[in-house]
């Protein structure tokens, strides 16, 4: 897709405002803002056009996930942290506009509370990662770059 100048959406959930913050032993140092200065060059390096949104709130992610495809949003890198174990209105939106998106979450959340193993979005994802804190959205972003994210996995 990055000959086609893939169009990629970071997406964030609560609390993830706090990065550099909150818990560092278990996210890191980096803010989110950090995070985003990288992905933006490596989406240039890479030519894909990055957006970045973050919410503490359910509806406004359900929102931006719909404007999304007015954008003509090629791809979703979504971190959709707590919502991750919670929303099913998230998940309709994503199946609701169709775009292929990748889950990723900072820290293995397999590693962490039992109530955190669920997610409501692995089954529709394109792919999962988790556990490389925010090498993770490199990662994503990579593997959309290398063009093995598609709409038909």
């Amino acid at each position: 897709m990055a000959s086609n100048m893939a169009n990629v959406l970071f997406i964030n959930g609560p609390n993830l405002n706090l990065l550099g913050t909150r818990e560092p032993g278990l996210y890191g140092n980096q803010t989110l803002a950090d995070i985003e200065e990288t992905l933006t060059a490596l989406g240039e390096e890479l030519s894909i056009r990055t957006g970045f949104f973050q919410s503490n709130h359910e509806g406004a992610l359900v929102d931006r996930i719909h404007q999304a495809r007015d954008e003509s949003v090629s791809h979703i890198i979504l971190n959709p942290a707590a919502y991750t174990h919670t929303s099913v209105a998230i998940r309709d939106a994503l199946l609701g506009v169709a775009i292929p998106f990748i889950e990723v979450h900072l820290s293995n959340v397999h590693k962490r509370e039992a109530f955190r193993h669920h997610s409501y979005f692995s089954d529709i994802a394109c792919g999962v990662i988790c556990g490389f804190g925010p090498e993770g959205y490199r990662m994503a972003l990579l593997a959309i770059a290398n063009e093995t994210v598609n709409g038909n996995e």
